[in-house]
């Protein structure tokens, strides 16, 4: 993606989420003996980072260092190598942050040493052994988030039901430039199997968007309980992480504080 291309989507992302994020106030900083400090936000498919810009705002206000990653989204592996990279820049403990397809990313990677817990946010969270397409048999078909598939086996939200299916509570000209600005990703990274599951030993926290579009609610809510999650819902589309940023990053808060408690 091009400099001009990445500068855009992050003033989206700010401007749909300037009535969510609040300025902080000095209650609301983080105490200076708090030992988890450190956030790494790992993006999902057809997007990019800078979506993460209110969260990243709402978080360093605190007081917290946050990393964003830039998933390539080529591969699982490729992914994981990503936030592995990330990780290793921290200079403690971290709380390591999904939204979408970026759960099935910090699943695998987030057994390293550093990662004290994880939050899903309206994420995937296959165990290990499983794949990203498994989570989903069972459940009902997402029939407005609809993924096309180019020659080389890349999938793009369908551009007819990107606003529907993927962010239908940012307006119709943020929607469009979102839908042309989609990062793609290989398809079959959804048939890898995974080597960990990182919440079968560290903390979970999850946020669900009650009108999330491109998962049925039942599946959600099924991921969020077998991983043990606390949970959090949230109005809003697929796209909570932009358009919800001030939910979002209370609960990274929350966990962060959660896991200080007991270190």
């Amino acid at each position: 993606m091009t400099r001009k291309t990445t500068t855009t989507v992050a003033a989206i992302a700010a401007a749909a989420s300037l009535s969510a994020v609040l300025p902080t106030n000095a209650a609301d900083t983080i105490p200076q003996n708090q030992s988890v400090r450190n956030v790494v936000l790992v993006h999902g498919a057809f997007a990019d980072g800078s979506g993460w810009k209110g969260v990243y705002d709402n978080l360093t206000k605190r007081g917290y260092r946050v990393t964003i990653v830039q998933n390539p989204l080529t591969s699982l592996a490729d992914d994981v190598a990503a936030t592995t990279r990330a990780l290793e820049r921290q200079d403690g403990p971290v709380i390591l942050v999904g939204h979408s397809w970026g759960g099935t990313v910090i699943t695998e990677a987030g057994v390293d040493a550093k990662v004290a817990g994880l939050v899903y946010v309206s994420a995937l969270s296959p165990d290990a052994g499983e794949t990203t397409a498994q989570q989903y048999e069972g459940f009902a078909p997402a029939s407005e988030f609809v993924i096309e598939t180019t020659k080389d086996g890349f999938g793009y939200v369908s551009p007819e039901k990107f606003k529907a299916g993927f962010a239908h509570d940012v307006s119709d000209a943020d929607a469009a430039f979102m839908r042309d600005a989609q990062v793609p990703i290989n398809m079959s990274a959804f048939g890898t199997k995974l080597e960990n599951a990182a919440w079968r030993t560290k903390p979970s926290w999850a946020v669900i968007a009650t009108e999330d579009k491109a998962f049925d609610q039942a599946m959600l809510i099924h991921m969020a309980e077998r991983i043990n999650a606390k949970i959090t819902k949230v109005s809003a589309s697929h796209a909570l992480f932009m358009t919800q940023p001030k939910v979002v990053a209370d609960t990274i808060d929350q966990a962060a504080k959660a896991v200080s408690a007991k270190r």
